[in-house]
């Protein structure tokens, strides 16, 4: 399995809610399960946390902390005084997500491709803040029928130029890869079309194994958000 291009899709109202609340509550409410009336509804079409799943995964975290924070004190300020507080921020944006969207790297760099009517060039183009504003700007609102047959086509058309086959009988993988490459992209377009109409959402852009502190850019960069507050904008990049 390859690495994985993610856009995690994070409620903002409920990340504020959480982590506004004091450190005790914030462990005792997940622990008892009752903070799941703030947490947004799980997205269907997209890879999701399940609230027992994100409930545990940020416990865990909790747990690694010194014991002696001041449990009145803020969640947010003890992620603010935490040595590994992107992590934890992380943690809490995956528990305030509706949903991510996840694809193999070396695909997702076709789908922008065909996305942007261009080649993006590089890691560092494919995780940049301007790339994806640029595709939520092409893709939100687009027909996502549209766009799947894009995609498979720039598909069929590499398949082709690289002299492999498109007789299903000669290569079993054709369909199944055909029709994932069909569910990424319609998935992308509807990440990208809740991402550009709801106002209470936000983009964080990562990868399997990177560091906390690396995901997100612009004012979302998690880095730039533990050293200052949660942004208000939601509609550039994170």
């Amino acid at each position: 399995m390859g690495i994985e291009t993610i856009v995690l899709l994070v409620d903002v109202p409920s990340l504020r809610e959480l982590v506004s609340s004091s450190w005790s509550d914030v462990y005792a409410g997940l622990d008892k399960r009752m903070l799941r009336s703030i947490r947004p509804p799980q997205d269907s079409r997209l890879k999701v946390n399940f609230d027992i799943d994100a409930e545990a995964e940020l416990l865990d975290w909790m747990d690694t902390q010194n014991r002696d924070l001041n449990e009145s004190a803020s969640f947010w300020s003890c992620l603010q005084s935490s040595g590994d507080g992107e992590k934890g921020l992380l943690l809490a944006m995956q528990w305030a997500s509706p949903g991510a969207w996840e694809a193999w790297e070396g695909r997702a760099y076709m789908y922008l491709d065909v996305a942007l009517a261009k080649t993006i060039e590089g890691e560092a183009e494919l995780y940049a803040g301007e790339t994806w504003d640029r595709v939520c700007q092409a893709l939100g609102n687009l027909p996502e029928q549209e766009y799947a047959e894009r995609v498979c086509l720039d598909w069929m058309e590499r398949r082709k130029e690289l002299g492999e086959t498109m007789d299903e009988k000669e290569d079993p993988r054709i369909v199944p890869t055909f029709e994932a490459h069909d569910r990424a992209a319609k998935a992308l377009v509807h990440t990208m079309t809740r991402w550009s109409n709801e106002a209470n959402l936000v983009a964080i852009i990562g990868r399997d194994h990177l560091e906390a502190r690396k995901w997100g850019t612009f004012s979302w960069n998690l880095s730039t958000v533990i050293a200052n507050e949660l942004p208000e904008d939601t509609t550039a990049s994170g």
